[in-house]
């Protein structure tokens, strides 16, 4: 059902001053922008072989990720698993006894169904799945 690591999500301050650090360093590409309404957030995306970079901005100061920034700072935010059949992968997650904080996928960004893992339950990793929508 997991497929691979589809991305590693990182939470920033601001996507326009992290920018340059992963194109002029790193020389990775910015793919483009997307802003979650559901979620409070603006990402920017840059591939590093298969596996994603996902840049978190918050737009909110109740967003998950400006809570999250308040209480770590910037940094690695989640890992994300691609899954070909979600709905399976949470139903076998909360099988397990997984606490599940999505029991339903929602729409998030690069045209994804995504939902996540509480990270009480694996081990202080919050994790999610995400399946293309195509």
């Amino acid at each position: 059902m997991i497929t691979r690591i589809d991305h590693l999500g990182i939470a920033v301050r601001s996507i326009d001053e992290a920018i340059p650090y992963y194109e002029a360093v790193l020389g990775l590409k910015c793919e483009g922008r997307e802003e979650v309404e559901s979620q409070k957030v603006k990402t920017a995306f840059f591939a590093a072989g298969e596996v994603h970079i996902e840049l978190l901005e918050p737009t909110s100061d109740d967003s998950p990720i400006a809570k999250f920034l308040e209480k770590n700072g910037p940094g690695i935010h989640h890992i994300a698993f691609a899954t070909d059949d979600i709905v399976g992968q949470l139903g076998q997650a909360k099988e397990q006894g997984t606490r599940l904080i999505h029991e339903v996928p929602f729409e998030g960004a690069g045209d994804k169904l995504v939902a996540f893992l509480h990270p009480k339950s694996t081990f202080g990793v919050l994790t999610e799945f995400c399946q293309s929508k195509h």
